[in-house]
């Protein structure tokens, strides 16, 4: 029997994202610009990073206290050596009731069939603007969308459903293709997800007047693509979900800035180097690998990892909207290190 526990704030944990490579092939200026992560960038070693066989471990131990729902992260996961191994390897623990992933789609044509295979329920692809200009900007390397258009299609083709794609928004950048956007995948069965931009990591010069908020996001959609409010899935869900009120499609927006949703965050975040991350905008976390990598036995495992969620107290994104212009200066892990 599963145990069942929350943090000081009433919060059970049920989500684990783990994140297996700091690296990627894009550069994006909001989570890995260029200037700062070039070629002779130092990322992490090989044995600084968890195996396969420790990321399989610990992920059948934070089952045993509660976890369903598993989400492998990066860095870029699909540049990791053999990750469809990996993904066969969680998705045969017991308990996981879903398991997805997430990808900048670059390789994702070529892998989604081996994905599908081992096990892998949904993936989520990130995906700023389908214009060529744009997308080449933000992704940092001057790379057109089509390749990763091709790989959301050989996702759907697979079963890989629902497919998700995620385009944070950035005033003065692709705010301008917001409805373009939801055109291209309306009257289709991916949904999009419009996201609030935000001060995540340090090195992205996050400036509150770059975000546009989630409500005029919404605006600027249902002026010409009219929409209604849909009910949400499950309790803790991040996207507030709208429905093209003709039936031709869903979107979904995330508001971490505007309508922070700390209350109802049952996420844990794993980092490359096997730290255990409490918050999307922590400052720290507690190493497991070293737990991992000393002999301590499963129990030994689960315990550590209860303490630290036990007295979780993380809700940075409320505490931020007292002063959205002041956000805290604390240096705080980068996106790359624990995904999105």
């Amino acid at each position: 029997m599963k145990m069942s526990f929350k943090d000081t704030l009433g919060r059970t944990l049920r989500d684990l994202r783990i994140s297996v490579t700091d690296r990627c092939n894009f550069r994006c200026p909001y989570c890995m610009p260029a200037e700062i992560y070039g070629e002779k960038y130092n990322f992490l070693p090989k044995p600084e990073i968890l195996t396969f066989e420790e990321i399989i471990r610990l992920t059948k131990v934070f089952v045993e206290i509660g976890i369903t729902k598993v989400r492998l992260t990066g860095g870029e996961p699909l540049i990791r050596k053999n990750i469809e191994e990996l993904v066969a390897g969680i998705s045969s623990i017991p308990g996981v009731e879903d398991l997805a992933l997430t990808t900048n789609g670059f390789l994702l044509s070529d892998k989604a069939w081996a994905l599908k295979k081992a096990g892998l329920n949904r993936i989520t692809v990130s995906l700023d603007s389908i214009d060529p200009a744009i997308f080449k900007t933000m992704n940092g390397r001057g790379y057109g969308p089509d390749k990763i258009l091709d790989g959301i299609r050989a996702a759907e083709a697979v079963g890989l459903s629902p497919v998700k794609v995620n385009a944070v928004v950035q005033k003065g950048v692709n705010d301008s293709h917001i409805v373009e956007l939801a055109r291209y995948f309306r009257h289709t069965s991916v949904i999009v997800r419009f996201i609030e931009y935000m001060d995540v990591g340090n090195l992205n010069k996050w400036n509150s007047n770059e975000v546009v908020l989630a409500g005029d996001i919404v605006k600027l959609i249902d002026h010409e693509l009219p929409l209604k409010l849909l009910t949400s899935n499950y309790g803790g869900e991040v996207a507030a979900r709208y429905g093209y009120k003709d039936g031709s499609g869903e979107i979904g927006i995330i508001s971490s800035i505007s309508q922070p949703f700390c209350g109802d965050c049952t996420r844990a975040r794993i980092s490359t180097d096997g730290k255990l991350i409490t918050c999307l905008f922590a400052t720290g976390g507690t190493d497991l690998k070293a737990l991992l990598r000393n002999g301590s036995a499963d129990h030994e495992l689960q315990k550590a990892i209860v303490n630290v969620w036990a007295k979780r107290t993380d809700r940075y994104s409320e505490e931020r909207m007292y002063d959205i212009r002041k956000p805290n200066s604390t240096k705080k892990i980068e996106m790359y290190q624990i995904g999105g």
